[in-house]
């Protein structure tokens, strides 16, 4: 399954009137995006070569100047390990990107058997 681009709107909840965009690329199926952000980008191959995940979801929270990130992945290199040692793994595989951001927010899970 090829790789989806999506953009959204997101309100920043401190004021109503702000909001910024955010830029998620999700993936089914370890494949990377075809386009988009240079720092998505290498975070979800980054991402897909290590675990294979069945699930990944690469997100630019930061309104588009790649200073925060949430990923959601899922992927069967999780098994039976604690969600701190997931993170570990996660952290460890990109640790030259978290050395360039402020902000990272994991979400980290096992496919459904």
């Amino acid at each position: 399954m090829l790789a989806r681009s999506l953009v959204r709107l997101v309100r920043n909840h401190s004021s109503p009137k702000a909001s910024y965009m955010a830029r998620t690329f999700a993936s089914s199926g370890a494949q990377p995006p075809e386009g988009g952000e240079t720092g998505e980008r290498r975070i979800s191959e980054k991402l897909s070569q290590r675990f294979r995940p069945s699930q990944l979801e690469v997100q630019d929270v930061s309104g588009g100047c790649g200073t925060f990130y949430a990923i959601s992945i899922t992927s069967e290199a999780f098994k039976g390990l604690s969600i701190v040692k997931q993170h570990r793994l996660i952290n460890d595989t990109l640790k030259e990107e978290i050395e360039g951001i402020h902000g990272l927010q994991l979400k980290t899970s096992v496919p459904s058997s």
